[in-house]
């Protein structure tokens, strides 16, 4: 663990906006246990068990060892709070497998909340995406302010199946009064991220570390919204027990939201010193590399606030956390 993670488990465990007594002797699932938000969670809980003597069970679920989400979940114990991450997040494979994209979604989000109503667990988290939002006019977004989602577009398979999971998680508690929230995450990096993730920003960082030009495969007119992890987890947890039932909440830093092109000057003016440049030069195959549509908004996030929580951390903050720790862990060998 490098000291980058360590100090974001840190910083969420200082929160005291998140009543941590209220964990204590309970059984906690997270399911997508291995992927960024999911592993920061377990980290997180772990480092509560230590700290805070909270007797916490923690199943992290993973396809090794607890096998596919889309089978009925038999962990061997009643959850009494979850957190569903689990899900395929890689824009090549909402090109290339929407069918699988959409199965995973639907089908391990439905047996989540099948576990959690046969448990009664007490709180459930299903972890959605800004994606939902697709295309609208509006330059701020609100939770109720869905727009337009192409369907003849395969990489609908990703934004389209999470509002059915989210249209799920408001029937199970509707009916059976499963206790689910809904978040609606910017994207999110930091420590931990690994170090051949393709998402533009991983990309710049490696532009970064290398000293090599920042290659734009667009012009960089979408606008971004993101998130420091820790922040994103502090969140998550916030949900987890202040959450209204049944609601969905954005969880974004509106002040890091801007466009492509303006992150990639950012990287290159403010972490690079100016010396590296953005260049767009825009393949001919570019409908292969699976980029979302053009989105100009900013996530609103009144409605997690209420709850006590806020961000903490902006762009070039993210970006110093981020790259130091890939250099803690070699990544500035990578060619």
């Amino acid at each position: 663990m490098t000291d980058i993670i360590q100090a974001e488990i840190d910083e969420v465990l200082a929160d005291k906006n998140i009543s941590w007594q209220e964990l204590k002797g309970s059984t906690v699932l997270v399911t997508g246990a291995t992927g960024l938000i999911g592993g920061a969670l377990v980290r997180v809980l772990e480092g509560a068990n230590e700290r805070y003597g909270l007797n916490i069970n923690i199943i992290a679920h993973m396809r090794k060892t607890h096998g596919d989400i889309r089978s009925n979940i038999d962990i061997g114990a009643k959850p009494d709070y979850i957190f569903h991450c689990a899900a395929i997040t890689k824009s090549f494979e909402m090109v290339n497998n929407p069918v699988e994209v959409i199965n995973v979604s639907i089908d391990g989000t439905r047996n989540v909340l099948n576990l959690a109503k046969a448990a009664k667990s007490k709180s459930v988290v299903f972890l959605s995406s800004m994606e939902v939002y697709g295309q609208t006019e509006k330059v701020e977004v609100c939770e109720d302010d869905l727009g337009y989602i192409d369907l003849t577009n395969p990489r609908s398979c990703y934004p389209e199946s999470k509002r059915l999971c989210e249209a799920l998680c408001t029937a199970y508690y509707k009916q059976f009064a499963v206790p689910v929230k809904i978040a609606r995450l910017a994207q999110t990096f930091g420590g931990g991220v690994p170090s051949t993730d393709t998402r533009v920003f991983a990309q710049f960082a490696r532009s970064a570390i290398r000293g090599e030009d920042i290659i734009l495969h667009t012009e960089g007119k979408s606008v971004g919204n993101y998130c420091y992890i820790a922040d994103a987890v502090r969140g998550l947890l916030t949900l987890l027990l202040k959450g209204e039932n049944g609601q969905a909440y954005n969880i974004a830093n509106p002040a890091n939201s801007m466009t492509i092109r303006q992150m990639a000057e950012l990287v290159a003016n403010k972490i690079c010193s100016g010396n590296i440049r953005v260049v767009v030069k825009i393949p001919d195959n570019i409908k292969e590399y699976g980029y979302s549509q053009d989105v100009g908004f900013t996530l609103n996030i009144d409605k997690i606030k209420e709850l006590g929580w806020f961000p903490k951390y902006e762009l070039i903050e993210m970006y110093k956390r981020l790259i130091e720790d890939w250099l803690n862990r070699g990544v500035e060998k990578i060619k």
